[in-house]
């Protein structure tokens, strides 16, 4: 089983899941192009290039069908695996994911605005504070949020300011009736990031998927909410 980050995140952001789905699994946690231990490819970063280096990773180590499991980014990363190299993947597992942007708000479209005028002016550890915030606004939640502002903080401006233009040119509605894949959906209810009509259009456009709503779960639902998630992707797997 192979798991993607998101924007800005690493492979060690999958923590949650590393018992429980290691328990059943051989696990493959990939740090995206750019991200962290992953060095930035030649040129600039798109989904579609990110897609193709994790394709030559998986072909390099010689492994059968995968199941992908991605947030956000690596979500449309495991989107566009499976149109180009279905061969490669056995089923999807998409979190808080889109086939095409859209912020969910006027608000969502100012905190966007907000993150991009930091990216130019602050250093990155306070970029990371808002994201994270964003992530985790709950008190009771302060140990998560510390967490996110470290994960977050060792992404590169370059590679932050690359990968959001990858995720604005991102545009996989066309292809989502191509997916044949088994494919689960999982939203959660109080994001702030993704618009819920991208993700419900996202599942219904792809054939078959199913669609689950976590709630009191924000865009990181596989770590504000891990027991619920992780009890509907393990279910979901067990069932190809």
């Amino acid at each position: 089983m192979q798991e993607e980050d998101g924007l800005g995140s690493s492979a060690e952001d999958w923590a949650p899941q590393r018992a429980p789905f290691g328990a059943r699994y051989r696990l493959l946690l990939v740090d995206l192009p750019g991200h962290w231990r992953s060095a930035h490819p030649r040129g600039r970063l798109t989904v579609e290039g990110m897609a193709e280096r994790v394709a030559m990773l998986l072909a390099e180590l010689g492994e059968p069908a995968v199941h992908v499991v991605g947030l956000s980014l690596g979500a449309c990363v495991g989107l566009v695996l499976a149109l180009r190299a279905p061969e490669r993947v056995r089923s999807l597992t998409l979190v808080n994911a889109f086939a095409r942007l859209e912020p969910p708000d006027a608000a969502g479209t100012l905190r966007m605005a907000l993150r991009l005028v930091l990216l130019a002016t602050a250093p990155m550890t306070s970029v990371a504070a808002i994201v994270a915030r964003g992530l985790f606004p709950k008190p009771a939640q302060a140990d998560l949020y510390r967490a996110a502002v470290a994960s977050l903080s060792r992404t590169s401006r370059r590679v932050y300011l690359e990968s959001i233009a990858a995720l604005a040119a991102f545009d996989a509605r066309p292809q989502l009736g191509q997916i044949v894949q088994p494919t689960l959906v999982v939203v959660g209810e109080r994001d702030r990031t993704i618009a819920r009509a991208a993700t419900e259009a996202l599942a219904r456009g792809i054939p078959g998927a199913r669609f689950e709503l976590v709630s009191d779960s924000g865009h990181a639902t596989h770590y504000d909410q891990a027991d619920a998630f992780n009890r509907l992707a393990l279910e979901f797997l067990a069932t190809h």
